[in-house]
């Protein structure tokens, strides 16, 4: 009968007791060791699996994976090559102890190029006496290269994307279990370098498409200077040739065109003019708005910082001289800010609006309010001011109203004017106050005389208005609904509450849609 003991395993007379209990002590003692070193490998995979989850920027998994397979390997290094199918060549910048070199080959050189081609592991003791093993990178890195095992690394596809290496174990050679091991945490490698590889796409797509945009919308800007240059030029040349030309029929007894033609027609060129002149202004106030934009998210920047970690002193002090340096660049020229009563300002500004819309049939009520200041440029607030009353003007239908009123908040002062008329859709409110934009068709506009319902423009003064925000500090916020019976942009009123088949009341008109444009200026303490 075959005996399973040990005493029996092992020719000649049987062990003492001792000596039997002494054998199974060591081979407890191994099977516990090797028990904790395959423990400790599930453990790393898992650790491995949590860090370079929290990260998909390639650089930095490239880096956990290498770091954690050299050491759970038990090997000096470890070399991560991923493959450029444009170049046909594998490349790294992942070899552990070679500060930041990059190795670059083809994709059919060395080991590696070999392991790629062939998707088979190769294990070598002695790697210099395998004719394929590429010295070159030895050459090149000064390191030298004894034991090796390569794997290649496959996708969910399995296509290879690369291959991973690790170099010199520290006690021994690299045996079949580390092959196994290898496989398994290059399975799992490999699923997040493909997530990061698809993420870098999508972000270098995204990087494509602003570059393209950025060089689309400089054309843009190049194109429409051009043109506005053009245009300056012809019109003031004809406005001379008219001049000349009506000084010169003047002269002659009787003038064959007579004197209506040639009001037509500087009026028709006197708008011309000044569309070219808006224009321009527009066209020119795009690189101001995006500089002041760019001071704004460099200091957004440094308050977010500021929350998440202690700024020492020598760094707050430095980035104050290059936020000072910024605002010297893009800043025009200083206007001084004066302390300025609103209740005077806006009964000045109320007086000049009732003479300018004239025979409009408008009601502007100004709710009362205490008196309070705000720090503003004088001229600056009096024009906003004046440009929202004209665009509430031209918005209301004859009959209808406007409600002015300030109020004194916790941390803000907000002056409003709400007007009762057509609002403005969702859609066009996204675009209001980019400049070259106006809420109605084109075709639609019943008059362009300012003050005149439905008047129009070309979105100048909003602009405007949300550069000086941005430059002294006040917003500027606005609130629409379209009147519902007019819901579209095609749809038109008729300009006259008592007109509108669908409004039997004047409060049905009020109720109807509206718009609330409001600056809102920061409370300044003492």
């Amino acid at each position: 009968m075959k005996s399973n003991s040990l005493s029996d395993s092992i020719e000649g007379p049987p062990f003492p007791k001792e000596q039997r209990q002494s054998f199974r002590r060591a081979e407890d003692r191994k099977t516990l060791q090797i028990q904790k070193e395959q423990n400790h490998k599930l453990q790393s995979l898992l650790e491995l699996g949590r860090i370079i989850g929290l990260d998909l920027q390639i650089e930095a998994i490239l880096q956990q994976i290498a770091k954690k397979t050299a050491e759970i390997m038990d090997a000096d290094r470890c070399t991560i090559y991923l493959h450029n199918s444009k170049t046909e060549e594998l490349w790294s910048t992942i070899a552990l102890g070679l500060s930041g070199q990059t190795i670059r080959m083809s994709d059919r050189m060395g080991i590696a190029g070999y392991c790629f081609h062939n998707k088979k592991i190769i294990n070598l003791m002695e790697a210099y006496s395998d004719p394929r093993f590429n010295q070159q990178v030895d050459e090149q890195t000064g390191y030298h290269t004894k034991s090796l095992l390569s794997m290649p690394l496959h996708d969910r596809g399995k296509k290879v994307l690369g291959v991973i290496q690790v170099l010199n174990k520290n006690e021994g050679t690299f045996t079949s279990e580390d092959e196994a091991f290898l496989q398994t945490l290059g399975n799992q490698a490999a699923v997040f370098l493909e997530m990061a590889q698809l993420q870098q796409a999508r972000f270098d797509a995204l990087e494509q498409s602003r570059l393209e945009l950025k060089r689309l919308n400089q054309v843009k800007d190049k194109a429409l200077d051009h043109l506005s240059h053009e245009l300056r030029t012809p019109l003031s040349v004809i406005q001379g040739n008219l001049r000349g030309l009506k000084r010169k029929l003047g002269e002659l007894a009787e003038n064959p065109i007579g004197e209506s033609h040639f009001i037509t027609i500087e009026k028709h060129l006197d708008r011309l003019l000044q569309i070219q002149r808006e224009t321009d202004k527009i066209i020119r106030s795009y690189p101001a708005l995006e500089e002041i934009s760019a001071l704004k998210d460099a200091e957004k920047f440094y308050e977010r910082l500021a929350r998440l970690v202690r700024i020492p002193n020598e760094i707050h002090c430095h980035w104050q001289i290059f936020c000072q340096w910024l605002r010297d660049q893009v800043s025009p020229e200083p206007i001084p800010l004066l302390k300025i009563p609103l209740h005077p300002l806006v009964r000045e500004v109320l007086a000049i609006t009732h003479g300018l819309k004239g025979h409009r049939s408008i009601e502007i009520e100004l709710e009362e309010f205490q008196d309070m200041a705000v720090f503003m440029a004088p001229d600056i607030l009096k024009n906003i001011l004046l440009g929202l009353l004209k665009n509430a003007v031209e918005n209301t239908p004859d009959e209808g109203k406007i409600r002015i009123s300030v109020e004194k908040g916790v941390q803000e002062i907000l002056l409003v004017i709400e007007d009762f008329g057509v609002g403005i859709t969702e859609e066009n409110q996204k675009s209001l106050f980019e400049g070259l934009f106006h809420t109605q068709e084109t075709d639609l506009y019943s008059s362009k005389t300012p003050y005149n319902f439905n008047a129009g423009g070309k979105g100048l003064f909003l602009l405007q208005a949300k550069i000086y925000g941005q430059r002294f500090g006040f917003d500027l916020i606005m609130e629409s609904r379209r009147c519902r019976y007019i819901p579209r942009n095609s749809d038109l009123c008729p300009g006259r509450i008592s007109d509108c088949n669908d409004c039997r009341r004047p409060e049905d008109c009020l109720a109807s849609g509206g718009s609330i444009f409001s600056l809102s200026f920061p409370l300044r303490r003492g």
